[in-house]
């Protein structure tokens, strides 16, 4: 038998018969739904057959048959209501149970978030494409689409999607774009690390949407709930409709802080902080300000996650102002670290392994928070080294800087333009999608093995600009991205390592080495940092004008 679990309490699946009826009540269900018509084939158990040996067993059943491919909205309320008035658990089935899958996701569509529905239709292995539009509006079948039609269409409005729409805008004026993003507040997120060291105000890495929307660029102020690749569309919350000729995908990533027990709860008190929330980083440098003794500790999840040198930077940081405040000596820094490395690229390993003897930090690699107590201040982790059985240690402590793990947002996991890992599939160098020619992607969000930082969404931008307007004119990508990342690791205030790398670790430096040396810490790449690096964010990437970002070019012999 083939029963696949939809929740505790639903499973669904393809033809049962008589004899295995036994075996079903054996493993706990109580009812069973059959959702497929008598007579659709000549080897079909009846409903009668079913009914009787579910009755022998002491089982419910019911009868609700579904035409193939005619769910209607009354199917769905009638079946919503047998799951609520049924002793559970509960089996459905039709010949492959799509029809039972069917009916559940439009059923709940009222009570869940369309994410949770698709995602637990696709962990069933049930694809709910074809009914998405009625999931978003509420499990009934839309009457007035609405529909709105561009020539592209980015969804997200970060550094990625306003970069990448200025840089479209630059190169084919006419173009009709729109960018679809729900949020009032674009944030420099790169600045919330200097915002935790005490170096930068909160409010200057903060603008309108608004103000930063490019000129003839739509806005359409909205959250996506699914896309519809096959018919060039987005579905938007409220079930309005967005057609697209070519569609640009950048919202971001999703900070996962509910995988953490007890996280959400003690996040902003309790000495729990964090760089990576723009109302959070303050507290981290009031923490750091009043901290005279005691341990800190600071923790990085599991990668993927958004600009890998950010745990450290705060660590540096922290313990360059402990050093100048001569408490250095009385504060135990504990750097906390799922991987088994300080930084992914060895070139610059050493220069901060000096950094983490000069704050006399402890390296704890393959160590991973897994659970949080703030009110009694501490912390579990789970450490799992190769080639031993994973432990758990549970420490306390004075501060906290927590990275919560990162996963891709929900209605992206669950859309056909993801891979396995819930990331959009895309061609590492085009940074076109795999399966779906018009559509490309770019930021925190795709799954080309490059550092997820706003440097590399920098050097993104005019890569699929280039070659969307390639595509426009009906030639081939002429634009080659070559992974480049930047993370500026501010080792002390007032000197930073500037690493600047590629695919496979390659360096990429963007100034000769004589004039800046990337693997040593120097004050020229603070100054970059602190004075020049938000100006170009700001007045250069996200108007399209790309200094020091011209895409690489395709071979001739490719």
């Amino acid at each position: 038998m083939d029963l696949r679990p939809i929740t505790n309490s639903l499973s669904v699946a393809p033809q049962i018969t008589a004899d295995q009826i036994a075996a079903i009540k054996a493993q706990g269900f109580k009812a069973i739904i059959c959702n497929r018509p008598d007579g659709e084939a000549a080897d079909q158990p009846t409903f009668e057959e079913i009914e009787r040996e579910a009755q022998a067993q002491g089982m419910t059943a019911l009868y609700i048959p579904i035409t193939s491919g005619k769910v209607t909205d009354e199917d769905a309320d009638t079946f919503g209501k047998a799951l609520i008035e049924l002793p559970g658990p509960v089996l459905a089935y039709c010949r492959t149970g799509t029809r039972s899958a069917t009916l559940w996701s439009l059923s709940q569509a009222g009570n869940k978030q369309p994410s949770e529905i698709l995602a637990a239709t696709k962990a069933a292995g049930y694809d709910m494409a074809g009914v998405v539009r009625r999931i978003v509006n509420g499990g009934k079948t839309p009457t007035d689409e609405g529909d709105a039609k561009f020539d592209v269409v980015v969804v997200g409005g970060g550094a990625a999607g306003i970069a990448v729409s200025a840089s479209l805008r630059a190169r084919n004026p006419n173009l009709e774009v729109a960018i679809i993003d729900p949020a009032d507040i674009h944030y420099y997120q790169p600045g919330w690390t200097m915002v935790g060291g005490g170096i930068f105000e909160a409010e200057t890495t903060a603008k309108t949407m608004g103000s930063l929307i490019p000129h003839g660029v739509h806005w359409i102020k909205s959250a996506v709930a699914a896309f519809e690749p096959e018919n060039n569309a987005v579905v938007l919350d409220g079930c309005r409709v967005v057609k697209y000729d070519r569609l640009v995908v950048c919202p971001g990533l999703k900070l996962n802080w509910g995988a953490i027990p007890g996280l959400v709860e003690t996040l902003g008190r309790n000495g729990v902080t964090s760089n990576y929330r723009y109302d959070l980083a303050p507290y981290t440098w009031k923490l750091v300000q009043g901290m005279k003794s005691g341990k800190a500790i600071f923790t990085q999840p599991p990668m993927p996650i958004k600009c890998a040198g950010a745990p450290q930077k705060a660590m540096y940081l922290s313990g360059d102002n402990w050093y100048r405040a001569g408490v250095l000596k009385n504060i135990d820094i504990q750097f906390m670290n799922a991987g088994g490395v300080l930084f992914g690229v060895k070139d610059y390993v050493p220069a901060l392994e000096e950094y983490v003897k000069r704050y006399d930090a402890t390296l704890n690699f393959f160590h991973n928070l897994v659970s949080i107590d703030g009110k009694n201040k501490t912390a579990t982790f789970k450490v799992s080294k190769p080639d031993t059985e994973p432990t758990e240690i549970t420490t306390e402590f004075d501060m906290i800087h927590v990275v919560p793990p990162q996963i891709a947002p929900d209605f992206i996991r669950v859309s056909p333009l993801a891979d396995a890992a819930g990331w959009v599939d895309v061609d590492q160098s085009t940074l076109r999608h795999k399966t779906y020619d018009n559509i490309w992607s770019l930021g925190d969000v795709m799954n080309a093995p490059n550092a997820k930082t706003a440097a590399a969404a920098r050097m993104q931008a005019p890569v699929v600009a280039e070659n969307m307007t390639a595509d426009i004119q009906g030639r081939a990508p002429t634009a080659v991205y070559n992974g480049y990342g930047s993370c500026p690791l501010t080792v002390e205030r007032g000197k930073i390592v500037l690493a600047e790398f590629g695919y496979g670790g390659t360096l990429l430096p963007s100034f000769p080495k004589w004039l800046l040396d990337g693997t040593k810490p120097t004050r020229l790449a603070w100054l970059l940092k602190e004075q020049i690096l938000p100006p170009i964010y700001w007045k250069a990437m996200l108007r399209g004008k790309e200094w020091m970002a011209t895409p690489e070019k395709v071979s001739a012999g490719k």
